[in-house]
Formats: C-alpha cells, sequence, structure tokens
C-alpha cells in the first residue's frame, strides 16, 4: 500500500465568471492554476537554496536548457531524438525556413505520386495499362495516353511555378543578414545560419528575424517602446527590461562573446503572456518572466540598438506554436464531385460487367454458329465475356472524365486572376489590392453561411479620434452648422496637423482663460498619463501604452497644453505657450480592476494635487458628495454613449502634505513588496482616490472602416450571419455593434448568465425526456426563443468556457490511498467519462442552436483558441460554410480553422494575411467578394460541372446503344481519334469560358440584390438531383443522336447510287450530329455572351470539321497507315445532303425541348435572376441615379454607456518610475563598445 499525494477534481458552484478579465492562457495546466507563483524583481538573486526550491517546483516545465555562445553544448546526448531507426537529431530548431515541396531531384517522382494519388490519374494509368493487351483492348493506346499526358503536363506546370515562388520567398527570408557574434566578435550572418544560444545585435526600426526568434534581450540601449504590432496584434507599445545584472556587465563586446550563461526554462509552448525560467550565471541565479523575453516579429523602436540571447528558434517560437495546424482546405463542391466520379466508376462497373453478360449471351447463341467471326482462338463464352468486360471498361472511360480536374484548376486559376484584378477591391491609401492566395476555393465564397469576424483592426480603424468632451457641466464638440468649419490650430506651433475638431467655442473660452475648470481638464489630459515622447526633425512624437491615451495627450496638445518631456520624477508642459516643469510625486497605473490611473503632482505654488482619469463606474464611485456638475456630466456621458463613443471621467483632489507624507510610506512599503505587489499597491491606492472633485468626460471615437454598416447590412439581406470574435471588453464590443448596425435599439440582448440560464433549463428538460425517445426528440427541436423578436448574444470568454464546459479545473490536494482498481470500478470509470463526454457535446451543441437562433452574436475577452472553437462547433453541429476575417496574429487559428480565412491587410502587420486564402485592404470589400465573385464563382462552377457531366454521357452512351447492334464486342461507335479529341478540343473551350467569364446579372445588381447569394447556400445549382439530370439528358441526348442516323440509314441509297449506311459514315455523321449538339447547347446555357464565346462556340464546330477532314485524307493515311484508317470517309458522307438533312433532324429534336422548357420557365416559373435579367435595363438606369444611404449612424440616448477602452495592460509608470526609461545623451555605438566603464543604460520597452 502506498501512500501519496493525489489530486481531485472540484467545482466552485457559487463562482461565476468575470467578464473583464480575458481566460487563462490556452494550454495552461491545471498545476498552474492551481500554483500561483509571486513575481520576482528585474535583477532579484536568490540564495542556492532558495533556486533549488523553485528549480524543484518547476523542474518539469524548466527542461530546455540554453547556454551562450556554446553549439557544441546542444550536440550532447540528452538533446538529441531519435527521427528514423538509429538516426538521432537534436531537439533544437534550426532557424531556417522551409515551405517549398520540391527540389530539382524530387520534383518529377513526388508530383506523379502525389497526381497518381487522385482516384481518376490512377484509373486512367491502368487503364493504358490495360489498353496493351491485345485481347481486351479494341481501342488504341494513343486515345488514352494524349489526354493523361496533358492533364499531368498542365498540373504538373502548375505546381512547379508555385513551388518556384516558395523557393524564392524562402530564399529571400532565409538569406536577409542579422549581426550575431562569431568567433568573438559581431559579424553580419545570414539568419538562417542563426541558432540557439546566440548573442545578437538588433539596431533600431529593425525586426526580429522573421520566424526566427523569441529573444531574450540581455543589454537593452534605450527607454523607448517596441509595438508588438505582428504578434500581439497590437499597435500600442509595450516595454521590456533586461536582468540588471547582464544590463549592467555585458555592454562590451567582449564581455558578450566571453559570456557563458545558462538558461534553464520550459519547452517551447504557445503561451504569448507566460514565461518560467532561470539564468544561472557565476554561481549565482536570476529569475526570467515574460518581462525579459521579447518575441518574434517585433520592431525595435526608438531604441538605438540592443542585444540578446536566442532562447527559441523556427518552429519552436511562440508565434509558431500559435498559428495552429495547417489544414488542407476543400470545397463542398469538391467533395460532392469526388462522390459523383464514384457513383459513374460504380455505374460504369455495372453497365460493363451487364453488357459482358450480354456477349457471352451472344457468343452463345449466335458467335459459336457464324463461322465468319472465328478469330482462331478456342475461347469459351465466359470467357471471352470476361475479357469483353475489361474492353467495356476501356471503350467507356470517357464516363469518368480525365479532364474534369484540370479544367476545375483552369476555371479557378482564372477566377482567382479575376479577384486579383478587380480594380473595386483595390485599397488606394495603402496600394492594397485584393489577393487571392489559394486557387480551389472559389465557388465556396457563394456558399457561406456564416462570418466569423474580429473587431479591432477589421470592422475599426484601430485609430481613435477625440470628438467631444464634457467640461463642467458643459458640453463641446456639437456643430450646429450642416457643414461645420474646422477649428484653425494655426495660432499653436506644437498642433498636430491631423487632429480635427469642430467647435469654435471651446477655443474662444480656452483662449479666453476665464474658466479655470477649462484649465484644469486640458492640464489633467496632459500630465495624467504614461506617454513617453520622442523628438525627431523639431516634432514631437507620442508613444502610448494605448490608442486611447495617445489620442487624449494629443488633443490637450493641439489645445495649448503640450506634453513635452519627462524625467524620474518631473514633467514638462507648454501651457498657452508658457513651458514649465511639476514635480511628480507619483504615478498610480492603470490596471484592468483599477479601470483609472492617477497622478500626484506638486505644483508651483508648493500645492499638491491628484489628478485621475478612469471609467465612470469607477470614478462615480469615489467622487466628493458635493459635487454640482455630477448629473449634467452624466448626462452628457449618456449622450455620448449613445454616439458609440468611448468615454472616461475627468476628477482631481487637493493634498495636504502631512496626508501626503503619510501616505507616501505606505505607498514605498508596497512599492518593494516581494509578494502580492500588485494587490498592497492597489490597497494603498484606494486610500488616496477617494473624494475626488468631478471635472468633466471625454468622448473618443474608434472610427469604423468605411462602408462597414452598408457591408453588414447586405450581407445580412444575402442570409449571412455575421459574429463578432473580440478580445475587447464587453461594453466596447457591444457600442461597436451598435454602431455597425449588428444591434439596434430594438434587439433584445442576451447575456453569458442569460444564456446559462437558458442551456441549463434545456439541459435539464433533455434529461427528463430522455425516457421517452418521441418526446425527447421533439424537445431537441424546440426554438429556445418563442417569440419573433430580434435577439443578439453578447458573451465574455469567461462565460463561453463556463457554458461550454472547457474551463479549467482547479485541484485541491489531499491525502489518498492508493488501491488497486478493480474492473468494476474501471468499468464505471469509463461510463462516468462517456457520460460527461456526452453531457459537454449536448451542452456546445445547445449553445449552437441557441446562438445560430440569434440575429447577431459577439463573443468579447476571448483568446485566440476560444476564436478557434466558436468556429469548429459552428462547422461541427450546423455543417454550414464559414468564413473568418481578421487582422491580427491572434486571428490566424480562426482564419485556418474556418472553410475560408479572409485576412486584412491593417494595422497589425501581415501574420493574418500569410495565414489567409484571401486579403483586401478593407472589410466593406467582403461583400464584393461574397456577393459578386463568390457567387458568380458558384454558378460559374455548378453550370461547367453540370454541362460537363452532360457532354460526357451524351457521348460515352452512344457506344452502348452501338453494343446491341454489334453483338456487345466493346467496338466503339466512333473513330478513335474523334475519342482522343472530343474532350481536348471539340468540347472543352466553349464551357470554359462558361465556367470563366459567364454571369447572369452584373456586379451591380448582384450587389443590390443580396437575396441571389441564397442559392449557394441551398446548393441549388449543383446536386445529387442535378447530376442525374444531366445524367438522364445526357443518355437521351445519346439515344437520339444514335438512334435517328441508325434509321436514317436503314435501306437507303446515296445520291450517286451508292449507299451512305457504311460503319464509317455513320460515326461521321454520329460525331458530327453530336459537335453541333453540345456546342449549339452550351450556348443555350450561356447567360453572357461576349465575343469569345461566340467565337468559342462556332471555332469549335470548324476545329472540328477542320482536323476530321485533314485525318480523312488521303496523305496522312500513306504516312501513317495504321493509324488513320477512315480514308475519305469525311468527304464522302458530308457531301450527301440527305445526311446533312438527318444531322439537322437529330439537332431539332435534342435542342428544341430544351429551348421550350427553358421559355416555360423563364415566363411561368421566373427566379430572381430571371426577373432581374428581365428589367436589368430598367434597373440599370435606377442605379446611375441610386444613391448610397449616409453611413453616418445615429440612434437615441441609450443607458449603455462606452467603457473606458483604455489600455488592457499596465503602462509605463514602473519603467518612468525606475528612472531607467528616460532618454539620456549617450556615446556613439562604437563608442559603447570599448573598454569605458559602462554605466547603467535605459530598459526596451515593448
Amino acid at each position: 500500500m502506498i501512500s501519496e499525494r493525489d489530486s481531485e477534481t472540484t467545482f466552485e458552484e457559487d463562482s461565476q465568471p468575470n467578464d473583464e478579465v480575458m481566460p487563462y492562457s490556452d494550454d495552461e495546466t491545471e498545476d498552474e492554476l492551481d500554483t500561483q507563483q509571486p513575481g520576482a524583481e528585474p535583477g532579484q538573486t536568490h540564495s542556492d537554496r532558495d533556486t533549488q526550491e523553485s528549480r524543484d517546483t518547476l523542474r518539469k516545465d524548466c527542461s530546455w536548457q540554453v547556454k551562450a555562445n556554446d553549439h557544441h553544448f546542444y550536440q550532447q546526448p540528452q538533446f538529441k531524438r531519435t527521427i528514423f531507426l538509429c538516426f538521432k537529431r537534436s531537439k533544437y530548431k534550426g532557424n531556417a525556413i522551409k515551405t517549398y515541396k520540391y527540389n530539382p531531384i524530387t520534383f518529377l517522382p513526388l508530383n506523379l505520386f502525389e497526381q497518381f494519388k487522385r482516384a481518376a490519374n490512377f484509373y486512367f494509368l491502368v487503364l493504358l495499362i490495360l489498353q496493351s493487351i491485345p485481347q481486351i483492348t479494341t481501342l488504341s493506346w494513343y486515345t488514352t495516353l494524349v489526354p493523361l499526358l496533358l492533364v499531368l503536363g498542365i498540373t504538373a506546370v502548375k505546381d512547379l511555378v508555385d513551388d518556384i515562388a516558395r523557393h524564392r520567398m524562402d530564399n529571400e527570408v532565409n538569406n536577409r543578414r542579422c549581426e550575431v557574434i562569431r568567433d568573438g566578435r559581431f559579424k553580419s550572418t545570414k539568419w538562417k545560419d542563426i541558432k540557439v544560444g546566440d548573442i545578437l545585435r538588433l539596431k533600431k526600426n529593425t525586426f526580429i528575424p522573421v520566424s526566427a526568434l523569441d529573444t531574450w534581450f540581455l543589454v537593452l540601449q534605450s527607454p523607448k517602446p517596441i509595438p508588438l504590432s505582428f504578434l500581439l496584434r497590437e499597435t500600442n507599445l509595450k516595454f521590456k527590461m533586461a536582468l540588471e545584472v547582464t544590463h549592467r556587465y555585458l555592454q562590451e563586446e567582449g564581455a558578450m562573446a566571453n559570456f557563458d550563461g545558462l538558461v534553464e526554462c520550459e519547452e517551447p509552448n504557445n503561451r504569448l503572456d507566460k514565461f518560467a525560467g532561470t539564468l544561472f550565471w557565476r554561481n549565482t541565479s536570476y529569475s526570467l518572466d515574460a518581462d525579459k523575453i521579447l518575441l518574434r516579429g517585433c520592431k525595435l523602436r526608438n531604441t538605438d540598438f540592443c542585444h540578446g540571447m536566442v532562447i527559441f528558434a523556427g518552429a519552436d517560437t511562440k508565434i509558431m506554436k500559435n498559428s495552429g495546424k495547417t489544414r488542407f482546405k476543400r470545397t463542398k463542391i469538391d467533395s460532392l464531385m469526388n462522390y459523383m466520379v464514384y457513383t459513374i466508376f460504380l455505374v460504369l462497373i455495372l453497365l460493363s460487367a451487364g453488357l459482358a453478360i450480354g456477349h457471352t449471351y451472344w457468343e452463345q447463341q449466335v458467335g459459336n454458329s457464324s463461322w465468319y467471326l472465328y478469330d482462331a482462338e478456342d475461347f469459351s463464352p465466359p470467357y471471352r465475356g470476361f475479357l469483353n468486360f475489361w474492353g467495356y471498361i476501356i471503350v467507356l472511360n470517357t464516363m469518368v472524365p480525365i479532364s474534369l480536374y484540370v479544367s476545375v484548376e483552369v476555371i479557378r486559376f482564372g477566377q482567382s486572376y479575376f479577384i486579383n484584378w478587380d480594380l473595386q477591391m483595390y485599397y488606394p491609401e495603402k496600394d492594397t489590392a485584393a489577393k487571392a492566395r489559394t486557387t480551389t476555393l472559389n465557388e465556396q465564397l457563394g456558399q457561406i453561411h456564416y462570418v466569423f469576424s474580429d473587431k479591432t483592426g477589421t470592422l475599426t480603424q484601430n485609430i481613435m479620434t477625440f470628438k467631444k468632451c464634457c467640461i463642467n457641466g458643459q458640453r463641446y464638440g456639437a456643430s450646429l452648422q450642416r457643414h461645420p468649419e474646422q477649428v484653425d490650430f494655426s495660432w499653436n506651433m506644437y498642433a498636430d496637423g491631423k487632429f480635427s475638431f469642430y467647435d469654435h467655442y471651446l477655443i474662444e473660452q480656452i483662449k479666453a482663460g476665464k474658466d479655470p475648470e477649462i484649465h484644469k481638464f486640458f492640464f489633467l489630459l496632459a500630465i495624467c498619463h504614461t506617454v513617453m515622447v520622442d523628438i525627431s526633425d523639431g516634432q514631437l512624437n507620442y508613444q502610448a501604452a494605448s490608442p486611447d491615451e495617445g489620442a487624449l495627450v494629443t488633443a490637450a496638445r493641439n489645445f495649448g497644453y503640450v506634453f513635452l518631456s519627462r524625467t524620474q520624477n518631473t514633467i514638462t508642459l507648454s501651457e498657452m505657450g508658457t513651458q514649465r516643469t511639476y514635480d511628480v510625486l507619483a504615478i498610480l497605473d492603470f490596471n484592468s480592476e483599477r479601470k483609472r490611473m492617477s497622478v500626484i503632482v506638486r505644483e508651483s505654488g508648493g500645492n499638491i494635487r491628484l489628478y485621475c482619469k478612469g471609467a465612470d463606474i469607477v470614478i462615480y464611485e469615489r467622487l466628493h458628495p458635493r459635487n454640482p456638475k455630477r448629473e449634467a456630466t452624466e448626462t452628457a456621458l449618456d449622450v455620448f454613449a449613445s454616439e458609440t463613443l468611448r468615454t472616461l471621467c475627468l476628477c482631481y483632489r487637493d493634498i495636504t502634505p502631512e496626508e501626503f507624507e503619510a501616505w507616501n510610506k505606505k505607498f514605498l512599503e508596497a512599492s518593494v513588496a516581494t509578494t502580492n505587489r500588485d494587490e498592497a499597491l492597489d490597497k494603498v491606492y484606494e486610500e488616496i482616490e477617494k473624494n475626488l472633485i468631478l471635472l468633466g468626460a471625454t468622448a473618443i471615437e474608434d472610427k469604423l472602416q468605411d462602408g462597414v454598416p452598408e457591408t453588414i447590412s447586405r450581407l445580412s439581406k444575402a442570409d449571412i450571419k455575421i459574429w463578432v470574435l473580440t478580445g475587447d471588453k464587453k461594453e466596447t464590443a457591444e457600442n461597436i455593434g451598435f454602431s455597425c448596425e449588428l444591434l439596434t435599439d430594438e434587439t433584445t440582448i442576451c447575456y453569458g448568465e442569460d444564456t446559462s440560464a437558458l442551456l441549463q433549463t434545456r439541459l435539464e428538460n433533455q434529461r427528463n425526456r430522455a425516457g421517452s425517445s418521441a418526446h425527447s426528440s421533439l424537445g431537441m427541436n424546440e426554438p429556445f426563443f418563442q417569440d419573433s423578436r430580434d435577439r443578439a448574444l453578447i458573451i465574455t470568454g469567461s462565460w463561453l468556457n463556463e457554458i461550454l464546459l472547457e474551463k479549467k479545473k482547479k485541484k485541491k490536494k489531499k491525502l489518498k490511498l492508493k488501491f488497486p482498481r478493480i474492473a468494476e470500478e474501471e468499468k464505471k470509470q469509463r461510463e462516468k467519462s462517456h457520460r460527461a463526454e456526452a453531457y459537454k457535446e449536448q451542452q456546445q451543441k445547445n449553445f449552437v442552436d441557441l446562438a445560430c437562433e440569434c440575429k447577431a452574436v459577439i463573443c468579447c475577452r476571448v483568446t485566440p483558441k476560444q476564436k478557434a472553437m466558436v468556429v469548429e462547433l459552428v462547422k461541427k453541429y450546423k455543417k454550414a460554410i464559414t468564413l473568418a476575417i481578421g487582422d491580427g496574429a491572434n486571428d490566424v487559428n480562426m482564419i485556418k480553422t474556418a472553410h475560408i480565412g479572409v485576412g486584412i491587410s491593417g494595422q497589425e502587420g501581415m501574420q493574418a494575411v500569410m495565414s489567409s486564402d484571401y486579403s483586401f485592404g478593407q472589410f466593406r470589400y467582403l461583400q464584393r467578394l461574397l456577393l459578386v465573385h463568390g457567387r458568380w464563382s458558384y454558378i460559374r462552377m455548378c453550370k461547367f460541372l453540370r454541362y460537363f457531366f452532360y457532354k460526357n454521357f451524351a457521348f460515352t452512351l452512344v457506344h452502348i446503344w452501338y453494343s446491341f447492334f454489334s453483338g456487345f464486342s466493346a467496338q466503339t461507335a466512333y473513330e478513335d481519334w474523334f475519342i482522343t479529341l472530343y474532350n481536348v478540343l471539340y468540347s472543352s473551350l466553349p464551357v470554359l469560358l462558361v465556367g470563366l467569364l459567364d454571369q447572369d446579372v452584373s456586379d451591380k445588381l448582384s450587389l443590390r440584390f443580396p437575396r441571389l447569394y441564397v442559392l449557394g447556400q441551398k446548393d441549388l445549382l449543383f446536386n445529387y438531383k442535378k447530376f442525374f439530370l444531366s445524367l438522364l439528358h445526357g443518355a437521351i441526348t445519346s439515344l437520339i443522336i444514335f438512334f435517328i442516323p441508325y434509321g436514317a440509314y436503314l435501306k437507303t441509297v446515296g445520291q450517286d447510287g451508292e449507299a451512305p449506311s457504311d460503319y464509317q459514315s455513320f460515326a461521321v455523321t454520329a460525331a458530327t450530329s453530336l459537335i453541333f449538339v453540345v456546342n449549339f447547347q452550351i450556348g443555350l446555357d450561356t447567360s453572357y455572351w461576349t465575343f469569345v464565346n461566340a467565337f468559342s462556340v462556332f471555332g469549335s464546330i470548324a476545329l472540328y470539321f477542320g482536323v476530321t477532314f485533314d485525318f480523312h485524307s488521303a496523305g496522312i493515311h500513306v504516312l501513317f497507315p495504321s493509324g488513320f484508317q477512315f480514308t475519305g470517309t469525311a468527304p464522302n458522307a458530308l457531301r450527301q445532303p440527305y445526311l446533312w438533312l438527318t444531322m439537322i433532324l437529330s439537332i431539332a429534336i435534342c435542342l428544341l425541348p430544351m429551348v421550350a422548357q427553358r421559355f416555360l420557365a423563364m415566363t411561368i416559373w421566373p427566379s430572381e435572376s430571371d426577373r432581374i435579367q428581365r428589367h436589368r435595363r430598367q434597373l440599370v438606369a435606377e442605379e446611375q441615379q441610386w444613391k448610397r444611404r449616409p453611413s453616418a449612424f445615429q440612434r437615441g440616448v441609450s443607458t449603455r454607456r462606452s467603457a473606458y477602452a483604455f489600455s488592457h495592460q499596465r503602462g509605463y509608470a514602473d519603467l518612468i518610475a525606475s528612472g531607467r526609461s528616460i532618454r539620456k545623451k549617450r556615446a556613439p555605438l562604437d563608442a559603447v563598445l570599448g573598454t569605458s566603464v559602462p554605466e547603467p543604460r535605459a530598459a526596451p520597452t515593448l
């Protein structure tokens, strides 16, 4: 019996998800949830005993060892992994990227192997082998070889071009250069040669090597922030700080070359916000956390240079771990097409078997008694039937269209270029054109049911603008004029030329200087922040921790209160042209729980004053009871919120010196706390932030991209549901929902707690009905909402985990005695797990059903993994086609999970674009991508496939009817060369052009009538019903093509007394009739005629006659007597008027019923597109006069308020207070690397 510490899962029934908190990291372990490690201070050291304890605690995680400047270290046996048999390789990845598939040696075998994995290609390879057996084949080998080589060649060339592009891209990235220590000095090195443990030097405005590194920076030379726009999808700037010890001692090049520190840290993972490790150097250990790590894709900004050691490289980097699995995406039509090809295979086998049985019977009844049919082979009738089975497999092989796949690829390739060339999807401001990054998904763009969109940078511009304010109860910013004149800020030498404001009265009040509250208001905006300033070319450049904060400081700057510079303890402002410096006594930084920030300053007169700004809900709780402008400001907040502006309140209070001294002692004690430092500081902050005097409120606009409301409205009319998945706070996401018209005042909003209650009730009802299968099935289909009101669901990531049973469970340790489990206990455990899994699956299905009943769904505060999970659930339970659109790296997983991923080239870098299937510059282009290109592509592809199957059935089934008159002998009804060239030359071009160019209505009408899009969502244009109708149509056409010439040839004599009823003349007549019918049929199916379409139809017919007369000439027969045996057939047969009348009769009988059917359908049962086509001239005229509705969104006063949409993370208060953030005049880089004694440098920020 063994006593051990075991774990037990517990639930906290009364715990409620926190809407304000982002859920835990996606792959955070349960042990990490249970064990909260206190954060260590930068540069903090531990004794060996303490270090050993901490190492033991994280031993299982910190198994990744990196030693600086020692490549031999990684060749040790413990770092080797077996890759195949006895072959081993280091577990540390190289930094070279490889996206290509082939090299010159492997291209041909690998490409052929991949192509022959396709069932159709492999089938034709088998046919080619069978045709080499004389006893089986009745067709020449070239009838299969020529089309097969053409298909393989076109596909191989396409794959080769794609792979050459990948080679070039890889070479461009891998051969970029970076400075790395080699042989004791920094040398320029290619990115692909960078290894784990190398020491790098990065310079200002350079990126960490792409797809290369997560780098730990040891020495950082400047205080300026580095934006993580490529990784954390934010343009607001973050900072990083080096360890004090490495910052101090690793200044010189020689010191860095001799650095031999060992880092023990966690294995490569996808946790962007966490890092745990230890540096061992000079017999001392130093704690490492996420603040010491700079992730791949970051850009060094306003920092002259920095040095770092490579911890992870290549595929081990966090961004690569977060990118998700690359999924091979196939369209719904692809899957359906494959099933139809399998159906054709089955029909082919059954037909061949039936005809083989017919030949066996015919041999027994006729063949054995006909001496003139003796072929010197004494085969039994069953054996001859067996050989004929394979003969018919060869003869009827054109039922399986070998050129289908390559034709589909050509059409998709052309459609992709049409998207790339669409000037109406070109974004001139950033010189960004639409780009189809794949050629396999175009028609699926016409079948989308659900669009999952990111918010920031996708729906919005991610650019904050100061719009309005309320000062001392008076609102400013609204202009009464219809066309207001912009305020002239030319009087202000520091004014930002991009800033615009339209209320001249506020400027007059500021210049008058009579209202002290206005002075305090803008003074607060200029001094209460953690913005850092950089002066370049005489211009002030602000670097803010959030776009909101930058917008506020910029607004104060334009109104005459300019933030100029700061030191560790002072801040310098220009107040209406007068420069003043103030002592900053304390910065009370922002965090997501406080929702506010404050500064305490000593003014010129010695007065101490606290200035605070924050969310209204927290500011109003801390106001002094006597605030006369409280109600007026609250009214202004309601007005701003009704306009979907992001608001915050401004306030202040005076502090006596005695009160400040007493508080400052507590503040200093909390600042140096080694445990629970943040909690201690928040408690101290609460003591001073009270009895505040309200100054007013600001209103900031996160402006929507142009055309977002119109785009969402059109997509909604096309029955496409829009879900917004964002990491922003609930209030912010809700307000954006109103501004982009996803939500209206008539919309009933359900939140997480409402949804949880509804789902719990549904689950209990389902359990109660489980005993009765009939009632249970009825309960499953009941709607959640009985009335017809519009509803929207707004749910946070925490509630999402709670509802979907994805919440990580904390472990409670208790002492248990472990006994061996008996079989019954194991069975019970399995049943328990099965019930839990079934419960979870039912809950998830119920949630998807509930969400899909809502008009709109907004998921906020969700992680990248949760975004992908939501998309996966809709795919799983609704079987619907999904599209995900985003602009940042945390949208990559969602983009890869959806059937179609769209990336926006925006403020967030190129990670989303690189992982997407389609990309463009603005969200509004999505409507054109779906409603125009998507719908056209779907219609074209469906029309192409229906016609392709039809023409192949019409062509092939003639052989079957001919078999009844040829003893089922597997003889062909056509000439061999006609069989070879039918799909290649005679009938391919018209249908390809229809697949590329056809359109039922124009692009403008497609956008004007979004309901036309519903056809693709319902799969109305191509399904098994349409397939069998095409088969039936082809069978009827083949009957007409065969039996009318057959009847006309019976007992006939030509005009010159010669009998035209020989086999070769019949073959030419049937083939000519077929060419006319199939080409005229595609003409009937064409909705959009151009010169190219007309040329292709009549050109294909002319080409047929030209090739046929050439192949039937005596000259080519003399050169190749065995290959061309229809000598003179076409000239002799086609000069008979009788045969031309026969062909005309065949063509008329085939086509006239189709013409009548189309006429009746358009007259009696017209479709939506038919009605639009009928009135298209009138509609086009209206289109020219039709004006788009105004995009400005107005709605009535609402009780909802915009959230304080400040930075989700702490600002730069710690950095500023440390004194390491202030730019000092320093020596050039070469001097720094000299022998002078180094001084402590500033930390970089990220």
